[in-house]
């Protein structure tokens, strides 16, 4: 099936679907090294290695039953990076790390050290530094991002699927101001260069997903007050909204998470608190950690929360956060849980987050547990499907 015809939904059976980012193969991750480092590489070379890791990591997609394809983000060092790599403006803060786990980290700091130094961080190819911006802000990742529309494009032909979508990062998540006048005026500016890039994966026929960390990590870990987070969060919704118009909400995903993998998180907010922030995103599905043991409970919120007419959740069903695999049976029940509370075709099925939001050489669950992963949701999908759908 072709991306261009934009299906988004089945009315015969669940679809499956990732948040993004898989593990990147050791060959590239090289590559990617040494183009971090400086180190002298073959331009010609990285590029077939990055256009064969996205064909491979595209048809094993496809194997483990994942309807909704993307190209793993084979291409993109982490967050951070990607803004260097496609905004002007920005410089990092060597020497400095973002706080945004500060008071998860105060909490259980010996935890943190441990899991920071050996898990998260350890072996990222780019250090995690903090990114400001210093002069005006224009998106300048044309030729990146036309690269990586091209890889996914080619990886999909002769593969059988239902969709296909590229991540980009939200406008609140490209780093903090120190240039313009006002944080109202930066993430103006930020919406607009980030619309750029929303816009040309759209134009080329895929669905763009934004992925949005920064929302829940606002609410979760500030020291703000709560009048100031909300003032906040609303602002980032709206330069959002901004950055999407023109965009139809059906050919765009809204993915929200709380930017820690395996740990405590004592601090996460309850989505509760921040679903209507949420659904004021101008998208067409949405997605969130519904699998981890933080969050599995909040199922019952769709009990009093009314998903607006013509949208789709996308709640986690199997989790990025352990390495057990999920049974097909419990992940069919979670799925149906969601359908019952809004409708059967509005319930896609999808991971907490994504496997390697980081370039690294030891992502924290093992990529063989990944596609045992993405079997397990395969077969709790068509478990669900024949509860929800009956003769």
């Amino acid at each position: 099936m072709r991306a261009s015809e934009q299906p988004i939904l089945s009315k015969t059976r669940i679809l499956t679907t990732h948040c993004g980012s898989l593990p990147r193969p050791a060959g590239l991750l090289d590559l990617m090294k040494a183009r971090v480092e400086g180190k002298p590489f073959d331009a010609a070379f990285f590029s077939e290695t990055l256009s064969a890791a996205v064909r491979g990591i595209v048809r094993q997609q496809a194997e483990h039953g994942i309807d909704i394809l993307t190209d793993g983000e084979q291409s993109k060092l982490g967050f951070f990076a990607y803004v260097r790599e496609r905004l002007s403006g920005f410089e990092p803060r060597h020497g400095s790390r973002p706080t945004t786990f500060a008071k998860e980290v105060d909490a259980f700091p010996e935890y943190y050290k441990d899991y920071f130094g050996r898990a998260m961080l350890g072996s990222s190819l780019a250090p995690m530094v903090a990114f400001v911006c210093a002069g005006p802000i224009r998106y300048t990742g044309q030729e990146v991002l036309a690269r990586d529309i091209r890889n996914l494009k080619a990886a999909m032909e002769g593969i059988e699927h239902e969709n296909a979508f590229l991540p980009a990062v939200a406008p609140s998540g490209v780093g903090t101001n120190e240039y313009y006048k006002s944080d109202e005026e930066y993430l103006q500016a930020a919406a607009e260069a980030m619309s750029v890039e929303y816009r040309a994966i759209v134009d080329a026929g895929l669905m763009v997903q934004i992925d949005d960390p920064f929302l829940t990590e606002l609410f979760s870990y500030s020291n703000l007050g709560e009048t100031e987070k909300r003032k906040r969060g609303e602002a980032s919704v709206e330069a959002l909204n901004f950055a999407l118009r023109r965009i139809p909400q059906e050919r765009v995903r809204y993915h929200t998470c709380y930017g820690i993998n395996e740990g405590p998180r004592i601090y996460d907010v309850p989505l509760k608190e921040i679903v209507d922030l949420m659904l004021r995103v101008n998208a067409g599905a949405y997605s969130f950690e519904a699998a981890n043991a933080r969050h599995e409970h909040e199922y019952h919120l769709w009990e009093s929360a009314k998903l607006p007419d013509g949208k789709k959740l996308i709640p986690g069903v199997v989790t990025h956060a352990s390495n057990i695999v999920e049974h097909p049976e419990l992940i069919a029940e979670r799925i149906v849980r969601f359908a019952k509370l809004v409708g059967r075709e509005n319930v896609i099925a999808g991971c907490d987050c994504g496997f390697s939001s980081q370039a690294t050489y030891t992502p924290e669950v093992h990529p063989s547990v990944i596609w045992a992963k993405f079997d397990a949701m395969r077969e709790g999908a068509k478990l669900a499907s024949g509860q929800l759908w009956t003769r």
